[in-house]
């Protein structure tokens, strides 16, 4: 359902050390992630907004509060368990596309299956498919060198997406792009949220951001301000 709340934080801190030298990341964090949302999170560096991705990419857990996921109170599950959510329902893009070097497009796309366990076959025909829904198939032999950044990213993007995950969460995804192949990066993200993926993206640009309905605004680990708009600014202007 559309509108049904798919994430939602109450009461997160995040604390790294103790006594003096203890650093609040996040300071009682209140946020709510419906499904089917595309959310862009900006703030300052420090801002705790790279803290609040990590605890809901489940790759850290809550110092204090009630951080659930599809029911889930993930707080209390165990490492193992939170690997199993990672692995069912997300995916993962990164400013730094994390393409092993010496192995094909199609073989960097297959990877999540592998490690999931899918036979050989399987693990070619999903990783084709999603190499088609971001427009590389016909580039599934070449290794990242012989790739464009933006092409880079589609490969990484289509490896996130080849499990079916629920909610994409993205770092920075343009970071390494130049304005054409990020805006292409940015429609291609729009699509596969109008497809039902929700998206959760970390970006530092107001024009990359414009693509999202929800801007969440992080400032000394909390959240300051959060926009919500019926359609993104750029399907509006255009």
């Amino acid at each position: 359902m559309a509108d049904e709340v798919l994430i939602s934080l109450r009461g997160v801190t995040k604390v790294f050390g103790t006594g003096d030298a203890a650093f609040h990341a996040l300071r009682g964090v209140d946020l709510d992630i419906r499904r089917g949302d595309f959310a862009a999170v900006m703030g300052p560096s420090g801002s705790g907004k790279s803290t609040m991705m990590n605890i809901l990419g489940c790759l850290d857990t809550p110092t204090e509060g009630t951080f659930q996921f599809e029911g889930f109170n993930v707080e209390r599950l165990s490492r193992d368990e939170r690997a199993l959510l990672r692995r069912k329902y997300l995916g993962f893009v990164f400013q730094g596309f994390n393409l092993l070097a010496r192995t094909s497009a199609l073989e960097n796309v297959e990877l999540p299956l592998l490690y999931r366990g899918e036979k050989p076959v399987a693990r070619r025909q999903l990783a084709m498919a999603a190499l088609r829904q971001v427009g590389l198939a016909q580039w599934w032999d070449h290794t990242p060198a012989e790739l464009s950044g933006g092409q880079q990213q589609r490969v990484a993007i289509a490896r996130a997406i080849v499990t079916n995950p629920i909610v994409l969460l993205a770092d920075e995804p343009t970071g390494n792009l130049d304005t054409a192949n990020s805006i292409e990066i940015m429609q291609l993200l729009s699509q596969l949220n109008q497809r039902g993926i929700t998206v959760l993206m970390v970006t530092h640009e107001l024009e990359m951001a414009a693509f999202a309905r929800t801007i969440i605004r992080f400032r000394d680990g909390l959240v300051a301000a959060t926009e919500t708009h019926d359609t993104p600014v750029t399907a509006a202007a255009s």
